[in-house]
């Protein structure tokens, strides 16, 4: 089955005509020959590219997973979505990559079956939807928490975050699973070195509907997040609280501060009448009382929480655009032609944003920066300043008269 699958990747090389099989051999020889020393070092360094992006992949998305699960003060929903995030890039890395790797050892060529083809192709697509919607949903809670907060610290438990990862999942699978029963779908494209969906001319296949899907995604997202951005512009100043004063009439007070003053009028002899009760006031709201406010640290917390997010959508999109971009080209020009090296490039951008998650988090979250530099050896950690010790300065001149000593501290 493999030897079919190989054979039909490479069936254009094949079809040379009944009249020159042995000529057409010697040239491929010819051109193999001629070609060989850079295709081996653009092959030595493809394999050196993406045998780092896994290594960089799987280390740093276990460690964000593994603090996050051990660490119970991370046990909340932003980290949950980061957790599924994480988890999702693993298993990319594990599973897809090592295929790609197989493909460019053995000169760009799949050498296993079309049923393992199509697998992999699904996945791929699978885990790139995935990303979209999860990073969606990451924004519309980044917006809820900010603008929202007391509904969004009500309603955001545990249980609401695995029905949004079960969500996700459900939509990415939908969208990832109709191609497979397509024909000649999902393939191996050998300018890309993967399994993946076969992009078409829009009257061809259903190319056209998956791509503006994916980008609707993409671009809803950052609406959402300049929606936030806007409304920390228009509340970036609090207002003060005004102190009303007590309103009198015939030294009688009304409004705040009323208790005290009209008691301390009366002691004073201002006024007549019997003595103002102890609990006199406006009435209080009770469900203001209630009311869960969003103070000051917990709104640094959650804004702190929206750039590490953002940034990670940003590099999203910055990664995956360019791919983006020459699949629209493909749909929408007919019999087009992308150069080799700007295709090459994309795919390996899309490869490395499996990678750029942990390194961002590390970067703008100081609860997982603190988390990861407890769990590292003594010898690797830095050493906080110290204050000095105090130290006595005494002056010999004055001991014998005085005696006395001056002490002073860094």
């Amino acid at each position: 089955m493999g030897g079919e699958a190989f054979g039909m990747a490479n069936g254009n090389e094949s079809s040379e005509g009944p009249a020159g099989p042995m000529a057409a051999m010697v040239a491929t020889a010819g051109s193999v020959v001629a070609e060989s020393p850079s295709s081996a070092v653009s092959t030595y360094i493809k394999l050196v590219l993406l045998g780092l992006i896994i290594c960089i992949s799987l280390v740093g998305n276990l460690v964000v997973s593994l603090l996050v699960l051990r660490d119970r003060t991370l046990h909340k929903a932003p980290y949950y979505f980061l957790l599924d995030l994480c988890l999702a890039d693993t298993i990319r890395s594990a599973i897809c990559f090592p295929f790609v790797l197989v493909s460019i050892k053995n000169g760009s060529a799949w050498t296993y079956s079309v049923l393992s083809c199509k697998v992999v192709a699904f996945m791929a697509v699978l885990f790139c939807f995935h990303a979209a919607f999860m990073l969606f949903c990451i924004s519309v809670t980044r917006y809820m928490a900010i603008a929202h907060h007391r509904f969004y610290s009500k309603r955001m438990t545990f249980w609401t975050c695995v029905a949004v990862v079960c969500m996700v999942w459900t939509l990415s699978v939908a969208m990832a699973f109709p191609p497979v029963f397509d024909v000649g779908t999902y393939k191996f494209i050998r300018e890309e070195d993967q399994c993946i969906f076969e992009h078409r001319y829009f009257k061809a296949n259903d190319t056209l509907g998956f791509m503006l899907m994916l980008a609707v995604l993409i671009l809803a997202t950052h609406v959402v997040y300049m929606k936030l951005l806007l409304f920390e512009y228009k509340h970036r100043k609090m207002k003060p609280v005004q102190m009303v004063p007590a309103i009198s009439q015939n030294w009688t007070f009304h409004g705040p501060g009323a208790t005290g003053q009209a008691a301390a009028n009366w002691i004073a002899g201002f006024g007549r009448g019997p003595m103002p009760p102890t609990l006199l006031g406006i009435r209080q709201n009770l469900h203001n009382q209630n009311r869960r406010l969003l103070g000051m640290e917990e709104f640094k917390a959650e804004k702190q929480l929206g750039r590490m997010f953002y940034m990670i959508t940003l590099l999203f999109l910055v990664l995956w655009s360019p791919y983006i971009v020459a699949c629209y080209w493909r749909v929408f020009v007919k019999a087009c032609t992308i150069p080799h090296r700007y295709l090459s490039t994309t795919v390996w951008m899309s490869f490395a944003q499996a990678g750029v998650n942990p390194i961002v988090c590390f970067f703008l979250n100081k609860d997982l920066k603190k988390g990861l530099l407890s769990h590292l050896p003594a010898c690797c950690r830095t050493k906080p300043h110290l204050p000095r010790e105090p130290y006595c300065v005494i002056q010999k001149k004055n001991i014998q008269s005085r005696g006395s000593d001056f002490c002073a501290a860094d």
